[in-house]
């Protein structure tokens, strides 16, 4: 009865983690001889959770366990904490086109040979061998088709489906409608990835412009998939940890084995349809080994709602209404939280203000409901810096604070006019995620709520980033829009500039800004990189990348 076992452990870890409360005056071997006699039941708390597909749950429970210096007790991650699911793992027993085993891996070339040959076939200078030649790639694109079809109607991926709840089915791209995107893909020189997460296994479709949608089987199942996310995770919201090794490791998974593909489309943009405990992961700080995928690929993230807007052109020029909540003096108390301004929040504006003169610029007080909606129909570009934060269990009280206290939640946004938005930025913490719903429906969060009410893009935040860095990146971010560049290469530029510490190519400079440690309160090295996930990877954008 794993159900009932993870109430009466998550009991149990109360108990321990009182214990501990007590033990903090302590020498640091004492507490960790305590630790070592209780983490067995951490452990197998988070093991059970992540059976259950409980990603976000077994993440805290883990992150529990860490004790390093006594100033940063129970502050961090602990790197190895990673539970072992003692499950076999079966390859499927089929993968899709059997019959095209060989054909398959050269697909997207095979179809790129079939486009050649249909623009020349309506100019009618097609030699009869290349008439026979153009008939066998129509049949076996149909073939193709056919099979993938057969993948999306099969009882098993319908099932996956129907565990989804009504809010997750109108956000989720529609598999059976993949080839339909195709001229959109063409036109954005790009591909769409969907990976579909099985008990025992991975299923990757890919859909570009030059092909029927075609499908990748990895042998990984569930729970180890959720293991490695989890530890993936907790490595992203740690800036000290090695977050190369559990990128890695899902990059292989999810990536490597597209990796032919990608290179016979030689696209430069990924639109990235995540499923379930993949939405709380950025692809973009996946790792091939060499270099990060945000600097290979512009990345945004798509939902249903997102593929009628996928070509629109943005308006001309940027109008911007941006919003801060900088005083660190202040305390607003929402429900049961209380939240504190964010230092570098005023000054991201202030630097808004100044390097785009169309730019209406509300701190502190002046950040209020009120202003907010009076301002609205004039901007194209809403920036909120800010805290965000959803409430678990019950997604429409989940909010934005602004400066003087007012917090519309997403039932207030509901009723917002927001079409003649071109994008909103969420420089907030959390402002993509929320409660625990094990599908990760809450990723789309506010992002998706905006979009609803019809917003072309919105870039919201995965965990609790960093206030300097996160300063740096929108600064950066906004000075490359400046380059006419679109929004994926402006947050793919402003990526790069953090991890390489080369903001040439945004036309800005990072400045002088030191750092200092969350956790310590230390001043950490003058200059120091921001090249770490933690720092640039957190900020996803949903919806038009144009």
């Amino acid at each position: 009865q794993p159900e009932l076992a993870i109430i009466f452990l998550k009991a149990s870890v109360d108990v321990r983690e009182a214990i501990r409360g007590n033990l903090r005056g302590l020498d640091t071997d004492l507490q960790q001889s305590f630790t070592d006699t209780v983490a067995d039941s951490y452990r197998l708390l988070a093991d059970l959770l992540l059976q259950q597909n409980r990603v976000l749950e077994a993440q805290r429970v883990l992150d529990l366990l860490k004790i390093q210096e006594l100033d940063d007790y129970l502050q961090g991650v602990q790197r190895n904490a990673r539970t072992a699911s003692g499950i076999d793992y079966l390859r499927p027993e089929q993968s899709i086109l059997d019959q095209y085993n060989q054909l398959q891996d050269s697909a997207i070339a095979l179809g790129q040979e079939r486009a050649q040959l249909s623009q020349r076939q309506r100019s009618g200078d097609l030699t009869p061998a290349e008439t026979q030649r153009l008939q066998d790639l129509v049949r076996l694109e149909q073939a193709l088709a056919t099979q993938f079809n057969s993948f999306a109607e099969a009882p098993e991926i319908q099932a996956l489906v129907a565990t989804l709840s009504p809010r997750v089915l109108r956000q989720t791209v529609d598999l059976e409608g993949l080839s339909a995107l195709r001229n959109n893909l063409d036109s954005l020189d790009a591909a769409l990835i969907y990976p579909l997460i099985l008990d025992e296994r991975l299923e990757l479709v890919i859909t570009t412009a030059d092909t029927e949608p075609l499908r990748r089987t990895v042998a990984v199942g569930r729970t180890e998939l959720n293991a490695a996310i989890t530890a993936f995770r907790q490595a992203l919201e740690d800036p000290r940890s090695d977050a190369q090794t559990p990128a890695q490791q899902l990059y292989r998974w999810l990536v490597e084995p597209l990796e032919a593909d990608l290179a016979a489309a030689g696209v430069t943009t990924l639109l990235y349809a995540p499923d379930a405990a993949l939405r709380y992961i950025p692809l973009a700080a996946f790792h091939d080994g060499d270099q990060w995928l945000a600097q290979r690929f512009r990345i945004n993230h798509i939902t249903a709602l997102s593929l009628e807007e996928l070509t629109a052109p943005p308006q001309a020029a940027p109008r911007i209404l941006a919003g801060a909540f900088a005083d660190v003096e202040t305390v607003h108390p929402v429900g049961s939280f209380n939240l504190r301004g964010l230092l570098y929040a005023g000054e991201e504006v202030n630097l808004l203000e100044a390097a785009l003169p169309n730019t209406v610029a509300l701190i502190d007080q002046a950040f209020d409901l009120d202003t907010v909606l009076l301002e609205l129909g004039s901007a194209n570009v809403l920036h909120f810096a800010t805290h965000g934060v959803f409430v678990p269990g019950a997604p429409e009280d989940s909010f934005i604070l602004f400066g003087n206290g007012d917090a519309p939640t997403l039932r207030d946004i509901g009723a917002w006019s927001l079409s003649h938005i071109d994008l909103v930025v969420l420089s907030a913490c959390e402002t993509g995620l929320g409660g625990f719903d094990n599908n990760g429906e809450q990723i789309l969060g506010l992002g998706y709520q905006f979009q609803r009410r019809g917003a072309k893009a919105v870039i919201a935040s995965l965990w609790a980033v960093s206030d300097q860095g996160t300063q740096v990146l929108m600064t950066a971010f906004y000075d490359a829009l400046q380059q006419d560049m679109t929004k994926t290469e402006a947050l793919q530029a402003a990526q790069r500039a953090l991890i390489t510490n080369d903001f040439e190519a945004v036309g800005g400079q990072r400045g002088s800004i030191e750092l200092i440690s969350s956790t310590t309160g230390e001043r950490l090295v003058p200059g120091g990189t921001l090249a770490h996930p933690y720092y640039w990877a957190p900020f996803i954008l949903i919806g038009n990348g144009l």
